[in-house]
């Protein structure tokens, strides 16, 4: 059964739309969400179709939908305030830049959070790195029940922080932590997500600040420059030294935090000025 663990802040008229990543929860973005909240901003953690439940919860959705979840909880904020910035981690990124390509009079900036194209970080197995194959194979029906199981690190470099997640997620407080494997039909999906986005960074026009670490377990820093070199914008970005995938809640979470918020603030000022 589907728990509901979104979040909602209410802050100025200054709005972030946060999206948590693939079998994830918005709990990930919740210590981010705090800290723009105490800069002002209004903020809603969305909840993505079918996570924070089980895997079947998760298989009966798709692209499409997470994708919906995004935009109708960007439309319900954007009717709220005057200025909406969205943020994302791993896939979340994605919907954000996708969000931004197809909808770009509703959003004003755009925080790429460890965008994941592709998993070719370096602790992705080499089956793992097969994902193109993964649509043709849930084309056929085959393989339902499969999943790649998440291994340590689980993308955090901080010890402690890893074992409070992991012990949340392989206890099954999927709603506190995510599920513990990436079903194979939802990384197909991921996969054609990846591919529609990767077409359309062109369309995106509202300033972005990419942030991803640079020994990135899940996903390669180079996926970070593959924003930064297609979209049509102002790009900041800040790589970091002492974080895994996970950056909303690894060592350098007040890092991106702060430089979130500060990003957005001055784009805020600088249109309002």
């Amino acid at each position: 059964m589907i728990q509901s663990a979104g979040f909602h802040f209410e802050g100025d008229r200054r709005g972030v739309l946060l999206v948590h990543g693939l079998t994830g929860t918005p709990a990930e973005m919740l210590l981010v969400g705090k800290r723009l909240h105490r800069e002002g901003f209004t903020v809603h953690g969305v909840q993505l179709a079918g996570h924070c439940g089980d895997a079947s919860d998760l298989l009966a959705t798709g692209w499409r939908d997470w994708y919906a979840s995004v935009e109708d909880a960007a439309v319900q904020l954007r009717g709220r305030v005057d200025r909406l910035f969205v943020a994302g981690l791993s896939m979340g990124a994605l919907l954000s830049l996708m969000l931004a390509a197809e909808r770009p009079s509703l959003v004003d900036g755009v925080g790429v959070l460890g965008a994941t194209f592709r998993y070719d970080g370096w602790n992705i197995p080499w089956i793992a790195r097969l994902s193109f194959l993964l649509p043709a194979i849930k084309r056929m029906g085959l393989a339902r029940e499969r999943s790649f199981q998440e291994e340590p690190p689980y993308g955090l470099r901080d010890e402690r922080i890893r074992s409070q997640v992991s012990n949340a997620m392989l206890g099954g407080d999927s709603a506190a932590a995510g599920l513990p494997g990436n079903p194979w039909h939802s990384l197909a999906d991921l996969h054609q997500l990846s591919r529609h986005v990767r077409g359309r960074l062109a369309q995106v026009t509202a300033p972005c600040l990419v942030a991803h670490a640079v020994e990135d377990d899940i996903a390669h820093v180079r996926n970070a420059h593959l924003v930064a070199d297609r979209v049509s914008a102002p790009v900041e970005m800040l790589l970091l030294p002492d974080s895994y995938h996970m950056i909303t809640l690894d060592r350098e979470r007040r890092v991106v935090a702060d430089r979130l918020a500060g990003f957005f603030s001055g784009i805020a000022h600088r249109e309002a000025a």
